[in-house]
């Protein structure tokens, strides 16, 4: 049962470390979509169409973390606020 475990840990390893892009996958896939698009490389809407990219990735990673912010760490508690403590086994107010 140990091995099976092993294996199958070692097979999803591999897996999310498959599915990483390097830099140079990112930027070759990003030149290829502002090329497509029907901007020339080197001019200064092919540079600002690369920029559009990666603020759109750095967007969309910010919109990801802040969506899933409760389902990692939890709802927010305050601990301490302000009128609220605990005395002779009941919250108070």
């Amino acid at each position: 049962m140990r091995i099976a475990a092993s294996i199958l840990s070692l097979l999803a390893i591999g897996f999310v470390l498959s599915s990483c892009q390097t830099a140079e996958e990112i930027r070759a896939a990003d030149e290829s979509r502002c090329a497509g698009y029907g901007f020339r490389r080197g001019s200064e809407n092919f540079a600002n169409c690369l920029m559009n990219q990666d603020l759109s990735r750095r967007a969309d990673q910010r919109a990801f973390m802040e969506s899933n912010d409760d389902f990692f760490w939890g709802p927010t508690v305050v601990v301490g606020g302000p009128g609220y403590y605990y005395g002779h086994r009941h919250w108070r107010h």
